[in-house]
C-alpha cells in the first residue's frame, strides 16, 4: 500500500505538471511572434549542424556486410482521421526521404541528423503535402507521414551502439493501439528543422544505414563495416493508464540491455513516457488488451 501511495503521488506531480507548466512558450503568449521565432530556431540549427560536423557521406553502391538491426512497418495503416490520399502522399514523402537517407554512413564519433540529410521538405524538392499531428489533430501539411521514417530510425538506433543526442517525442497519445508491434512511446516526432533526430556514432567501426520501401512496408537496415560484439534488446517495463479526475493518462518505460557473449554487461532506462490520452479509454478496451489502470482522485 505504501508503494502505491508513493507512485499515486509522483503521478500527481507528473499531470500538474502537464495541465499547469511553470513555463508557457513565448510564442502561445504572445502569437504573432510564432512565425520569426521558429524562422530563427531554423537558421540557428543549421549553424550547429554545420559545427557539429554533421555527416553527410554517401555510399549507395556498396552495403556492409553486417548486419545490426533490421526493423520494417507497414505503410498503409489507418490512423484517426487520415484518409487513403493522405496516405499515398506520405509514401511519396517516405520515398524521397529514403533516397536521401539511403547508404547514409556515420564514420566512428560522427555525428548523424535526420533534417540535416533529408532537407527541408519542399515541392521543389519532390515532397508533397501529407497526415500531420498538431497538438493532438490531425492535419495536413508539407512532408507530412516523415515521423514514420524518423520512428523507424530511432527503433533501428536503439538496437545500435549510438549516442542519442537529441529525441523528442509526441506530447500526446493521439491514437488507440490498433496492431502496434512496438511498445508506446518509442518513435521519434520531427519537425523541420530543429526537432530532430540526432545521433553519434560511439562504436569503433562505421555504421551505415540502407532504407527502401516496398509495396507494403517501409524497411530499413543498420550496417556496420566489421562485425560487431554487442548485442542490443529493447523492451517496455511498468506500463499502465492512470485515470484521474475523469482524465485519462499513459505511462511506461522503454529499457535497453546490451550484451556481449550472451552476457548482460549494461542495463540502462531510456525513456519515460507519461501522456494524455486523446481517445475513448473503456474497460473494454483495457481489457481486451490485458492494460492495468490506476484510478484515483
Amino acid at each position: 500500500m505504501e508503494g502505491i501511495e508513493k507512485l499515486k503521488k509522483q503521478l500527481k506531480y507528473k499531470i500538474r505538471l502537464l495541465e499547469e507548466p511553470k513555463r508557457r512558450a513565448l510564442s502561445s503568449r504572445f502569437p504573432f511572434l510564432k512565425k520569426p521565432i521558429i524562422s530563427l530556431r531554423v537558421h540557428l540549427t543549421f549553424w550547429r549542424n554545420w559545427l557539429l560536423h554533421v555527416v553527410n557521406i554517401r555510399n549507395n553502391k556498396d552495403f556492409f556486410d553486417n548486419v545490426v538491426v533490421r526493423h520494417q512497418s507497414l505503410l498503409m495503416r489507418k490512423l484517426g482521421d487520415s484518409t487513403e490520399r493522405l496516405q499515398r502522399q506520405k509514401i511519396l514523402n517516405l520515398s524521397v526521404a529514403g533516397e536521401r537517407l539511403n547508404g547514409i554512413i556515420i564514420p566512428p564519433g560522427r555525428v548523424f541528423s535526420f533534417w540535416h540529410i533529408v532537407g527541408k521538405p519542399t515541392f521543389g524538392r519532390g515532397f508533397t503535402t501529407g497526415m500531420l499531428l498538431s497538438n493532438g489533430e490531425v492535419v495536413e501539411g508539407m512532408g507530412g507521414g516523415l515521423c514514420q521514417m524518423s520512428n523507424l530510425l530511432y527503433w533501428m538506433f536503439l538496437h545500435a551502439p549510438v549516442e542519442i543526442i537529441q529525441r523528442y517525442h509526441h506530447s500526446k497519445d493521439v491514437f488507440p493501439d490498433s496492431g502496434r508491434v512496438l511498445p508506446f512511446g518509442s518513435g521519434a516526432t520531427i519537425l523541420y528543422n530543429f526537432v530532430d533526430l540526432k545521433v553519434r556514432n560511439i562504436s569503433d567501426t562505421p555504421l551505415q544505414l540502407k532504407i527502401w520501401l516496398t509495396d507494403q512496408h517501409l524497411k530499413g537496415q543498420i550496417l556496420a563495416e566489421d562485425s560487431m560484439s554487442s548485442k542490443f534488446h529493447v523492451f517496455e517495463k511498468e506500463h499502465f493508464f492512470v485515470k484521474y479526475k475523469n482524465k485519462y493518462y499513459r505511462y511506461n518505460e522503454i529499457w535497453q540491455e546490451e550484451k556481449k557473449q550472451g552476457k548482460i554487461i549494461k542495463t540502462q532506462k531510456v525513456i519515460t513516457n507519461f501522456a494524455p490520452v486523446l481517445y475513448d479509454v473503456t474497460d473494454k478496451y483495457l481489457r481486451d488488451r490485458n492494460y492495468d489502470l490506476i484510478e484515483f482522485e
